[in-house]
């Protein structure tokens, strides 16, 4: 839609010069050593995956490209390289733990009725109630309320905590 060189006079105009030259030139230069040496890896990678069931993770995998000296005499793979490359081609190894998930949060609005009717609201700006609950064993695990009483919030929110 838009031709190189009218973005590049934009962006020299805002202060980021760029001639478009470069564009050129980045789109004509040939690919990278790495580049070159991931497309040959990306195959291997994936047999290797598929001959071990697809339980091989990222440790695993390392060792095995190593173990077969890759490509026959070319250097080790790093193992960087062989996570970088597993997360491109969606592998992953099987995880050894197999702990079940027994809770699932809900994506729905929370639509559960307030049964005890709570409402917090102050009753005027600047105002909060404080109260301190104590459990006492002898009571039969009765909470009293202690020492209800309302106080001033202060504007810097610091005495929230003070009872």
């Amino acid at each position: 839609m838009f031709g190189v060189e009218p973005i590049c006079t934009t962006l020299t105009s805002a202060g980021v010069p760029i001639a478009p030259s470069t564009f050129y030139a980045a789109r004509t230069r040939p690919p990278s050593a790495r580049t070159v040496r991931d497309e040959e890896l990306k195959p291997v990678i994936a047999r290797v995956h598929q001959e071990n069931y697809g339980v091989y993770g990222i440790r695993k995998m390392h060792a095995q490209l190593n173990r077969e000296e890759v490509l026959a005499g070319c250097q080790p793979v790093a193992r960087c390289t062989t996570a970088r490359l597993m997360k491109d081609l969606g592998l992953r190894g099987i995880s050894r733990t197999k702990s079940l998930r027994t809770t699932v949060p809900g994506t729905g609005p929370d639509t559960r009725p307030d049964l005890v009717e709570r409402t917090f609201t102050a009753e005027r700006p600047n105002r909060l109630s404080v109260a301190d609950i104590e459990r006492h064993e002898a009571l039969l695990n009765r909470a009293v309320v202690k020492g209800h009483r309302f106080r001033l919030v202060a504007a810097s929110r610091k005495k929230l905590g003070a009872a």
